[in-house]
């Protein structure tokens, strides 16, 4: 296992170098989305309608942050469960989709989309959703403001820790 510190705005320089089981500690821009917001994305995607963010190179992070404290960036932000996109998460990544973040294993569709497209996900440690809060330095709603919790949200990251999951040569610490 190798250890290394990145950044999503190189995303496209590290994605393709990364092995499963490698220790990553990622800062830069991740955005929020769960379920319903998954479902609004790829309508917006399928109608040709503006989306939230841009796809191209983007991280997702499977997450609903709770209210947040005084004096902090946010509340708790632990990873959900990741197999609940995954009916989404293929049309994703073939939109550029390249880094997915959660906690669980994923479907063969989602696996051989992160392979085709060169993309990767990582896993965070769950049950840990206020010690992960300690690495996201900012937080913004950017879409769908009435989904509350799982609106899109816009996080910094500094030196969040992550784990590869699913490389993308086909590397999957699921199946080892």
């Amino acid at each position: 296992m190798k250890e290394y510190f990145f950044n999503t705005f190189d995303i496209s320089s590290w994605v393709n170098c990364v092995k499963a089981g490698d220790k990553i500690f990622l800062s830069g821009t991740v955005y929020t989305s769960r379920d319903a917001a998954h479902k609004r994305i790829v309508d917006a995607l399928n109608s040709n309608a503006k989306l939230p963010f841009e796809l191209k190179n983007a991280t997702i992070y499977y997450a609903g942050p709770t209210p947040t404290p005084d004096g902090l960036a946010i509340g708790s932000c632990g990873p959900t469960t990741s197999s609940r996109m995954d009916i989404y998460t293929p049309l994703l990544i073939e939109n550029g989709l390249k880094c997915m973040i959660g906690k669980g294993e994923r479907s063969r569709s989602v696996c051989d989309s992160i392979v085709k497209n060169g993309a990767v996900y990582l896993c965070a440690i769950g049950g840990a959703g206020a010690l992960a809060a300690k690495s996201i330095v900012s937080c913004k709603v950017v879409a769908y403001d009435d989904l509350g919790c799982e609106s899109v949200k816009k996080l910094e990251f500094k030196d969040f820790p992550l784990i590869v999951a699913i490389d993308s040569f086909g590397g999957n610490l699921y199946k080892k």
